[in-house]
């Protein structure tokens, strides 16, 4: 199944895609894409559903985050051995973990909003996992029973925040806007092997990412059971395994975004998304 949200920021509904990719309203159905919906029994009464018979959403309707209820999004660091390459630093010994507010999580569609001051904003196309069933010390064979299914995430990041000051990683990760994600929460019996997945990002109709989760360090079922021996994982965490090459502090020479750019990008069975850059309205008011 393909799940979604969609309607205004901050009162998405739930929705499904049918089998001919008509998007169906679920909101009479479950309040949201979020916790015990995601559980294997939750999605199985979805399963059984009539989709065709639901009410379609309103064409042009805005698609909000693909999950809702998301009480944490974990991300990975350098967890591709040739974007590790690139970035001339060493593959870690264990999977480097840093956190995205969820107040950055967004819409696949929403504009980027380049924050004050800024003048390395760069992009980053990701595989995400999408915890269906609470765990805590996870053996890697069961990882798979906790995951609800997989979407993209945009971890959007301003280079100079993260690299350039004091602290750790989390402050150039965080704006607004930094983490769209979505458009759709795909469940994982429709993806055979999220180890072999292409994946591209492209800003102004460039081609800057074309990669594959075939290099990841670091896999989805490890990844879930190492996460879970620090801290519970919970339905609607979000779990963003890190990028492939061609972020744009890897170019010679470097290459960010400014406003005016519009960033596409997407993973095989997942969808794709597609975001203009602008300046953050709230940064010239200030």
């Amino acid at each position: 199944m393909k799940l979604l949200r969609w309607g205004e920021t901050g009162a998405e509904r739930p929705g499904i895609l049918d089998t001919a990719g008509v998007a169906r309203d679920l909101s009479g159905v479950v309040e949201d894409i979020a916790g015990e919906v995601l559980s294997d029994t939750g999605l199985d009464r979805l399963r059984a559903l009539d989709h065709a018979g639901l009410p379609e959403i309103p064409s042009g309707s805005r698609l909000g985050p693909c999950v809702g209820g998301i009480g944490k999004m974990i991300c990975i660091g350098l967890n591709y051995s040739d974007h590790a390459a690139e970035t001339g630093m060493p593959v870690p010994p264990e999977p480097i973990i840093f956190m995205k507010a969820t107040s950055a999580i967004c819409g696949p569609n929403d504009p980027i909003l380049i924050p004050r001051g800024s003048v390395k904003t760069d992009w980053e196309v990701e595989l995400a996992i999408v915890i269906g069933t609470a765990g805590k010390y996870i053996p890697e064979e069961r990882s798979f029973d906790h995951i609800a299914g997989y979407c993209i995430v945009n971890d959007v990041s301003e280079r100079a925040y993260q690299q350039e000051r004091a602290g750790q990683w989390t402050k150039g990760k965080s704006s607004d806007s930094f983490g769209p994600t979505g458009p759709w929460l795909v469940t994982r019996d429709e993806v055979a092997d999220p180890q072999d997945l292409a994946m591209w990002l492209k800003v102004n109709d460039a081609t800057m990412q074309d990669g594959s989760s075939r290099t990841m360090v670091y896999g989805v079922a490890h990844l879930v059971s190492y996460l879970s021996q620090f801290m519970s994982l919970q339905p609607g965490d979000i779990i963003s395994t890190g990028t492939p090459p061609g972020v744009g502090m890897g170019m010679k020479p470097p290459r960010f975004l400014k406003p005016g750019d519009v960033v596409e990008l997407g993973i095989a069975g997942l969808g794709s998304q597609r975001q203009p850059v602008v300046a953050d309205p709230a940064a010239e008011d200030a």
